[in-house]
């Protein structure tokens, strides 16, 4: 015998919350991810809002707790997201092993560091 999964059913609020995560400029991916949704079914949460018809569970509510705990968990993952582009920056002025810098009272080069050139030779 097999029995059949039964479907989440979730409240008109926790979809509100969901949608406005996506329109305050979250990926859908990353929302459905921190709130534990499908990401077609979030997809259809915003489409439905867009047209008006979004409609909630009548049988599960969603207590204050449960709506501060999604709203933390979204707010986790856009820092998070913000970090790891912040260490995926380039650096600005990467500097060479043999770099040869020069003190602004003298006009020679430190000594020992590194060999200089001159374009003529």
């Amino acid at each position: 015998m097999t029995s059949k999964a039964k479907r989440a059913q979730y409240t008109l609020e926790f979809k509100l919350e969901a949608v406005r995560l996506v329109k305050a400029g979250q990926s859908m991916a990353a929302v459905a991810a921190t709130l534990g949704v499908v990401e077609q079914t979030l997809y259809n949460w915003v489409k439905a809002d867009r047209e008006g018809k979004l409609a909630g569970a009548r049988t599960k509510s969603v207590s204050p707790e449960q709506m501060e705990l999604a709203r933390l968990r979204a707010e986790v993952a856009r820092l998070k997201m913000e970090r790891d582009i912040q260490k995926k920056r380039p650096r600005t002025s990467p500097r060479s092993r043999c770099e040869v810098r020069f003190h602004r009272a003298q006009s020679t080069p430190l000594a020992g560091l590194c060999t200089m050139r001159s374009a003529g030779s």
